[in-house]
C-alpha cells in the first residue's frame, strides 16, 4: 500500500509486500539504577546500535513512552549502518520524519511509529538510531539489558559521525521496533521470555543471545531466509504477575499479537514465577497456574492465526532457585509442555542443555557459573536446538473454545 514512494525488492511487486518486524525490544520502565548517565537524555545526542534479522528497502520505527509520566521530544531522529563503536558509515545516513517533519513529541503512555522511509537494509546488519532529545521525562521507558553499548553527547551531535568519547551506557531508551517492508512470503517469529532470551549470558555487543544465533540460522538456511526474529524477553520478567518489567501475559497482546508480520511465537518463560514460589503448595500452585496461562496465550495466539512453540525450562541445580518444591514445580510445568498436545510443537531446551549425567543442571560448558543462565556455548545450543522445519509455511488455524482466565 506504499507502493507510490518505496522502490520495490526484486521484482516484488506492491500488493505482495507488507510489513514485518525485523527488530524488537520489550519496553518497560526502567529502573532508577539503569537510568541514562549524566549529562542525561535532555536536550542531548543518544546513539543506540540494534542488531535486525531480515532486510529490506523500507522501513518505519516505532519510538516508546508508555511508562513514562512526561512527554520525551525528539528533536531529531537518524538512522545508519553501525560500523562499530559509536561510528556510523555516513552515506547510509537517513533523517527520519513523523507525519512530515523531523521533530515529535511523544506523549506519556503512548507510542509512536515513523513515517515510513527508504533505506537499504541488508539482513543481520547492525545499525545506529541516533536521537537529538529536547526534553524528557525523568521516568524513562527503555529496555536497561540492551547488551549493547549506546553513546550519549553534549548538546545537538545528531549529524556526527564518530562519537568518540562519549558517555556510554549498556541500556536501551525510547526505541521499540523496526519494521520493514517485505515480501508477502517474509513472517516473524517472537521469542517471549525472561533473562535467558533477553541474553543474560550472552556477549556484551557480540550480538549472540540466542535468538540472535537462531536469526543467523535461519539466514543461513535457503527456506527461512524471509524470517525475522523478534527479541520480547525481558530479564526478571515472570508470566503471571508483575516482577520486572509488565508480566508476560498482560504485555501479550502489545509484545506478541501487535507486532507486524507476526507467524509463530516462541514461549520460553515460567522459571521467575517458579523460583518465587514459595513452599509445596505454593510452587504447585505456580506451576498450575502457568500451565492455565500457557493456554490462555496459546488460544489467543491461535486466533490470530499465530502457531505457537512451548520451549522446556532449563535445569536450575545448583543456583538460588533449587529447591525440592521448585523443582517439582518445573517438572510438572515441563512434563505439560512435551505431553499436553496444546502447542503447535515442542522445544526441548531441558534435555538439549541437561547434564546427561544429572539432568537437574545444566551441562558443565554451557553454564556461565550461577547454575541458571547459559553462556554464549549455551546460547548457541538452544538455537542449534531449534528445529528450523517449524518455520515453514504458514497456518490459519482458530481455536474457537478458549481456556478459562487463569486464577489469581
Amino acid at each position: 500500500t506504499f507502493s507510490f514512494c518505496f522502490s520495490q525488492s526484486k521484482g516484488i511487486s506492491a500488493a505482495s509486500q507488507k510489513w514485518v518486524g525485523t527488530w524488537s525490544t520489550a519496553p518497560q520502565l526502567v529502573e532508577k539504577a539503569n537510568n541514562p548517565p549524566s549529562p542525561g537524555l535532555s536536550n542531548n545526542t543518544l546513539r543506540q546500535i540494534v542488531h535486525v534479522s531480515i532486510g529490506g528497502d523500507s522501513l518505519r520505527i516505532r519510538f516508546n513512552d508508555e511508562f513514562s509520566t512526561n512527554p520525551v521530544t525528539l528533536n531529531s531522529v537518524h538512522i545508519a549502518v553501525s560500523k562499530g563503536s559509536g561510528t556510523i558509515e555516513p552515506n547510509t545516513e537517513r533523517v527520519i520524519n513523523f507525519s512530515g517533519k523531523p521533530e515529535i513529541t511523544i506523549k506519556p503512555g503512548t507510542a509512536i511509529t515513523s513515517d515510513p522511509f527508504q533505506f537499504a537494509l541488508q539482513p543481520r546488519t547492525d545499525v545506529a538510531i541516533t536521537i537529538y532529545f529536547g526534553d524528557t521525562s525523568p521516568d524513562i521507558t527503555g529496555h536497561p539489558g540492551s547488551r549493547t553499548t549506546s553513546y550519549l553527547l553534549t548538546g545537538n551531535e545528531v549529524y556526527k559521525v564518530d562519537f568518540s568519547g562519549a558517555v556510554t551506557a549498556d541500556h536501551w531508551y525510547i526505541i521499540n521496533t523496526i519494521d520493514v517492508l517485505a515480501p508477502d512470503s517474509a513472517a516473524s517469529i517472537v521469542v517471549l521470555g525472561n533473562s535467558i532470551t533477553d541474553g543474560r549470558g550472552s556477549g556484551t555487543n557480540k550480538q549472540n543471545r540466542w535468538p540472535d544465533e537462531l536469526a543467523l540460522l535461519l539466514q543461513t538456511n535457503p527456506g527461512t531466509q524471509q524470517v525475522a526474529v523478534l527479541n520480547q524477553g525481558i530479564g526478571g520478567n515472570c508470566v503471571l504477575g508483575n516482577c520486572l518489567g509488565s508480566s508476560a501475559l498482560s504485555r501479550f497482546k502489545r509484545d506478541v499479537i501487535s507486532q507486524n508480520g507476526v507467524q509463530w511465537l516462541i514461549i520460553f518463560e515460567g522459571i521467575n514465577d517458579i523460583g518465587n514460589a514459595r513452599g509445596a503448595e505454593g510452587s504447585a500452585n505456580v506451576a498450575k497456574n502457568l500451565i492455565a496461562a500457557y493456554q490462555q496465550m496459546i488460544d489467543s495466539a491461535h486466533v490470530k492465526g499465530i502457531l505457537v512453540y512451548g520451549a522446556t525450562l532449563l535445569p536450575f541445580g545448583g543456583s538460588f532457585y533449587d529447591s525440592l518444591d521448585h523443582l517439582n514445580a518445573r517438572q510438572t510445568v515441563n512434563e505439560w509442555i512435551r505431553n499436553s498436545g496444546r502447542f503447535d510443537g515442542v522445544i526441548d531446551l531441558d534435555k538439549a542443555l541437561g547434564d546427561p549425567d544429572n539432568p537437574l543442571k545444566l551441562q558443565a560448558g554451557t553454564d556461565t557459573g550461577d547454575h541458571l543462565h547459559p553462556n554464549e556455548t549455551g546460547h548457541r545450543m538452544i538455537a542449534e536446538a531449534i528445529d528450523l522445519t517449524l518455520f515453514l509455511g504458514k497456518s490459519s488455524r482458530i481455536i474457537s473454545k478458549p481456556h478459562p482466565d487463569i486464577k489469581k
